[in-house]
């Protein structure tokens, strides 16, 4: 499922293709994906025009001239901008003409993504139950403190759970909790005072390097501008069982964390360990400097999220 920065990533690639584009006709090929009903979805679009480009936590937020167009990519969904020439693909599901003469058209193999509508007046603070975004002020060590330090579940559980902080997913849980030196699986209220300090600026440190570099490129993602993500040479744990930890040189293990294969260094995350000691100046993002040769690569893909 695409997370945080492969969402922000899309965000941007639309800001820089679609702006202030009209809608001229909608058509959707595929009624279970729309959060209302379909007709009405299309009458209130056509006319409207993309205004401003956001996000929250995993959801695209198009504002438009008078409502949110909201849509969730899930596991494979992708946004292409094309022209209306261009063959369709069975697994094109949704169609916006604009007023440019080009098609956004929406593709998902597996048929999971979501679009709804909201009134501008409507409560995107509160939507869906999120909460807060990494990057807000309100996801400090007080929050966190006060959030976790009643939940005897594993804390990688709770960085999965989007009402505690809207955008993180198995990817980047499994890097939080590398550069915390925290046991995926050691409960919420045994964490430390040092690691719960930590938490939130590793948290956007983490992020903020994968949004710089385009997003996780693992399996697919690309964006439609052609360039891949490459976040995914920099990953220090996720995907690489069996692989040397880049900090002791142990072999890194897969097991299952709230039901998600879990990447953790048995080593350097020991689940009675303290963790790190915070530094503020310290940038955990970078405890590994992987050499990274490949130029980014060239594609034909659509505007994805992984």
């Amino acid at each position: 499922m695409p997370e945080l920065p492969e969402v922000e990533t899309v965000v941007r690639t639309l800001e820089l293709l679609i702006p202030d584009r009209r809608i001229e006709h909608v058509e959707v090929r595929m009624p279970k994906m729309i959060q209302m009903d379909a007709g009405e979805f299309c009458r209130r679009l056509e006319g409207q025009h993309f205004r401003r480009f956001s996000r929250r936590g995993k959801y695209l937020v198009f504002q438009m001239d008078d409502v949110y167009f909201i849509a969730h990519m899930r596991m494979e969904g992708k946004f292409y901008v094309q022209r209306p020439e261009e063959p369709l693909s069975k697994h094109i599901h949704v169609i916006f003409d604009l007023d440019d003469g080009t098609q956004l058209r929406y593709h998902d193999t597996r048929k999971f993504g979501t679009m709804e509508l909201m009134e501008l007046n409507g409560d995107l603070r509160h939507f869906h139950e999120l909460g807060p975004e990494p990057f807000d002020d309100e996801f400090n060590p007080d929050y966190c403190r006060a959030f976790l330090k009643k939940r005897r579940v594993p804390i990688k559980q709770v960085l999965l759970d989007q009402s505690f902080v809207a955008g993180i997913g198995n990817i980047y849980a499994n890097e939080i909790c590398f550069a915390l030196r925290i046991d995926p699986r050691k409960r919420c209220d045994q964490l430390t005072k040092a690691q719960i300090t930590a938490l939130p600026e590793v948290t956007r440190q983490i992020l903020s390097l994968a949004i710089e570099a385009g997003g996780s490129s693992i399996r697919s993602y690309t964006s439609s501008l052609g360039v891949t993500g490459r976040f995914q040479l920099q990953i220090q744990v996720h995907g690489r069982e069996g692989e040397a930890c880049p900090l002791c040189g142990g072999p890194i293990k897969k097991i299952a964390v709230a039901q998600r294969g879990t990447y953790y260094c048995p080593h350097c995350q020991k689940k009675r360990g303290t963790g790190i000691e915070y530094d503020q100046n310290r940038d955990h993002r970078r405890d590994r400097q992987r050499k990274v040769d490949a130029e980014p690569v060239l594609t034909k893909s659509g505007v994805s999220g992984r």
